[in-house]
């Protein structure tokens, strides 16, 4: 069953400890009541391929994950024919003095098509519609773009050997992006679109006592108030949800129960779960982890 209202689309979300946010949510329904893939573009670790996981529980579907990268081709995201039980069913046929005609029918047919994740959501012998995750799609090149777009559009895939498969029943699609290149307008506007930035302090401190919750009330505000002070200033690589929570439990398993200035040099030793950089971490010397922690 699809969530009623945006409230109830909300709700559902926090049940699978998924704390999203009024727009998130609005866009999730209109998604999944309009049948529209739904676009999320926005800094690494802010919860983009959480949710497409969040919303597969939720509705109890399976999940079908295409990780791009770069040099993806239809082969390897959509399908592919199988040429090694091609090979041995010709040679099979040659033994056995088969029609040609019969078995080049037979030859592309669907059971010797391989397919992969593309061609597995829009599948009509799938009982329920998935939910497909195709995630960083800004890794892949521009090109790749071009074989979305009739899936975006239409939920359907063209096999030149064997015709048209369509979905009959929508699958929920989630691309994700981190925003490293622009995108075509072709692939936007075919999908309801939702900008996901790093939370504020008080969805940041909620998200980690629901996700940790056995950090002290006050480990938990001060950790928080250290990671987003840290991302206030220019790195490379600023630290999303996922290493906020990777900290934390960092912290406690060190027994580290406190952020504060006497302890910059405990801090420094657990920076490895906060900041993935060499350069990174050179910005972060031991006055100013310091600076920080006498802050929080």
């Amino acid at each position: 069953m699809l969530p009623a209202s945006v409230d109830a689309t909300l709700a559902a979300l926090a049940a699978h400890d998924y704390l999203a946010d009024r727009h998130l949510a609005t866009a999730l329904f209109l998604a999944l009541k309009l049948s529209r893939p739904l676009f999320l573009e926005g800094e690494p670790g802010t919860g983009k391929t959480e949710i497409a996981k969040t919303v597969a529980a939720m509705l109890n579907r399976p999940l079908i994950r295409l990780q791009c990268h770069e040099g993806l081709d239809l082969s390897s995201a959509a399908y592919e024919w199988n040429y090694a039980r091609q090979m041995i069913e010709i040679r099979l046929a040659d033994r056995e003095g088969s029609s040609r005609e019969a078995l080049a029918d037979e030859l592309f047919s669907s059971r010797f098509l391989i397919r992969r994740a593309l061609l597995q959501a829009i599948d009509p012998a799938q009982p329920v519609p998935p939910v497909l995750l195709i995630d960083e799609v800004d890794r892949a090149d521009e090109a790749f773009e071009a074989y979305l777009l009739e899936l975006l559009s239409d939920f359907q895939l063209s096999i030149p050997e064997l015709g048209t498969v369509h979905a009959t029943s929508r699958p929920l699609v989630v691309i994700t992006s981190n925003g490293t290149r622009e995108l075509s307008d072709a692939l936007r506007r075919r999908c309801l679109y939702q900008y996901i930035d790093y939370p504020d302090y008080d969805k940041e401190l909620a998200i980690v006592q629901l996700k940790a919750p056995q950090a002290a009330p006050a480990l938990a505000r001060q950790v928080v108030a250290f990671v987003q002070a840290v991302r206030r200033i220019e790195l490379q690589k600023k630290p999303g949800i996922a290493e906020t929570l990777d900290w934390t439990a960092a912290l406690l398993r060190l027994g580290i129960s406190v952020v504060e200035r006497d302890g910059a040099d405990r801090i420094l030793e657990t920076l490895g779960a906060l900041i993935k950089t060499r350069d990174d971490r050179a910005a972060f010397p031991r006055d100013v982890v310091a600076r920080l922690a006498s802050a929080c």
